[in-house]
């Protein structure tokens, strides 16, 4: 006898702003910050879909984002707070289809933080500014009282110009479209829990943190107009990526679970805590919504390349059930994969 429940209709009972305060999961990339988002950009007349902004309908098409990197510990295997901060911002731009041509830094300060800790952070900005090519063009730095920050807060603005032919968006996603991943997931998150709480699950991982905008534009090159949304799963993981994909363009998302690349030493940190991989943050992988006509010739075109050479399908886009995304599990079963809820590995962006 049918019990009448649509598990696809449900949704979390929790009083999510019951005291109108912020919290950390507001910061969480999961549901309580996209409520957050949804409270606060209308208010700006800004939409809260897309990594970056497009400023200008002419040629060249300019590409605007900005970001703040607040991870504890500041500095963690396979990378900074400083590369943690170029990294993203070109990425953001990369995921519009644009090519970084500058970027902007501010350091907000704590009284008390070691000089030669700001001159590491400095010198590793630099050089993976030179990595990315792209110059870091002005900036600001702010001091503020002992006990008024966590060391070191780092802001980076981005300008790109976008690629000729490149329409990616949030909300390109169609039916039919393939899921594409370029690589495996959690090392990030997982390489800065790690590190913070002294765990040493596996001698070396390592943050996944890098640059996409070179295997962006190869992607946007081998599948001419056929790349249709672009997204890093950074906070929140891939779920959240998905998750705001498929809201943005009007789709359901259906994944393999067994075609979701999780390295073994994730997923045994996962299992230990409790954690699952698909809500853990990443900074150097990325997903994306292709036309299964250039499939083939997009994924080739990803493993060529060393951001790439893991990519692989994951998934397909579907019309039913619009703006959720379901999972086929490595048992035969189905599971709806939703954001999270509240904050599951604080400061690690």
């Amino acid at each position: 006898m049918s019990t009448g429940f649509d598990p696809l209709a449900a949704t979390c009972p929790a009083p999510l702003t019951e005291d109108e305060r912020v919290l950390l999961g507001h910061g969480s990339g999961g549901r309580l910050m996209a409520e957050l988002l949804a409270d606060l950009t209308p208010r700006l007349g800004a939409p809260a879909t897309e990594d970056a902004a497009l400023v200008t309908t002419g040629a060249p098409e300019i590409v605007v984002s900005t970001d703040g990197f607040v991870v504890t510990p500041r500095f963690f295997p396979g990378g900074d707070i400083g590369s943690l901060a170029v990294h993203g911002t070109v990425n953001d731009l990369a995921m519009r289809g644009a090519v970084p041509v500058a970027l902007t830094l501010a350091y907000i300060v704590e009284e008390g933080l070691p000089l030669e800790e700001l001159r590491r952070v400095t010198a590793s900005v630099a050089a993976a500014a030179r990595a990315c090519d792209v110059p870091v063009v002005t900036g600001d730095t702010k001091v503020v009282g002992r006990g008024a920050a966590d060391g070191l807060y780092v802001t980076t603005t981005g300008v790109g110009v976008r690629l000729p032919g490149a329409h990616v968006s949030a909300a390109g996603g169609r039916p039919g479209d393939a899921v594409l991943l370029s690589g495996p997931i959690g090392l990030h998150g997982v390489t800065i829990l790690s590190t913070r709480e002294g765990l040493g699950f596996e001698t070396g991982i390592a943050s996944d943190s890098r640059p996409l905008h070179r295997l962006a534009a190869a992607m946007i090159t081998a599948g001419s107009c056929g790349v249709h949304a672009l997204r890093d799963p950074t906070r929140g993981g891939l779920s959240a990526a998905l998750n705001e994909l498929a809201a943005a363009s009007g789709v359901g998302v259906e994944l393999d679970e067994p075609a979701v690349p999780v390295p073994p030493e994730v997923a045994a940190a996962c299992d230990l805590l409790g954690l699952d991989p698909l809500h853990v943050a990443n900074e150097g992988c990325l997903v994306a919504f292709v036309d299964p006509a250039r499939a083939g010739a997009v994924l080739s075109a990803m493993r060529a390349r060393p951001e790439g050479a893991q990519a692989t399908r994951i998934g397909t886009l579907v019309a039913g059930h619009p703006g959720r995304v379901i999972m086929r599990t490595l048992v035969g079963s189905t599971r709806v994969v939703d954001l999270l809820v509240g904050e599951q590995l604080p400061r690690i962006c």
